[in-house]
């Protein structure tokens, strides 16, 4: 699981969902939460949250202006890849942020991917969770 620290800076609610923007060091994440500031305490600009979201959620690209609709793109560099016989892990460091993904091995083949390249890591705004930073 990644888990990154960070803060928010705007929410949007209406009918108690939510949509959060969360600052980690240069980068800002967009969740959907099933929540609103009034139904929990944390969901307040400013305040300190986990950004979580699973390894295989994170999608690689070496295209740099995808035209497609996911809101999370972060700029990144490959600093590892292990690679397997049907999955690898890859290794992304972005502002002096680690990210992890876990791709097939097949599509690592594909993007040709090789340490120091520099990709973009997209989660869909749904996948990515907060918690307190209790």
């Amino acid at each position: 699981m990644n888990t990154l620290n960070g803060t928010i800076t705007t929410i949007q609610s209406h009918e108690g969902i939510s949509l959060v923007k969360v600052k980690s060091g240069n980068t800002i994440f967009t969740s959907i939460v099933l929540d609103s500031p009034e139904t929990v305490s944390y969901l307040k600009t400013d305040y300190p949250v986990k950004i979580l979201f699973k390894e295989t959620e994170v999608i690689i690209a070496k295209d740099f202006n995808p035209n497609i609709s996911i809101q999370n793109r972060i700029l990144c560099s490959i600093q590892s890849i292990k690679k397997g016989v049907i999955l690898s892990q890859i290794n992304l460091v972005s502002d002096k942020v680690s990210i992890k993904s876990i791709i097939t091995s097949n599509a690592c083949n594909q993007l040709e991917l090789k340490e120091n390249d520099t990709v973009i890591a997209l989660i869909k705004t749904n996948e990515v969770s907060l918690s307190p930073n209790d």
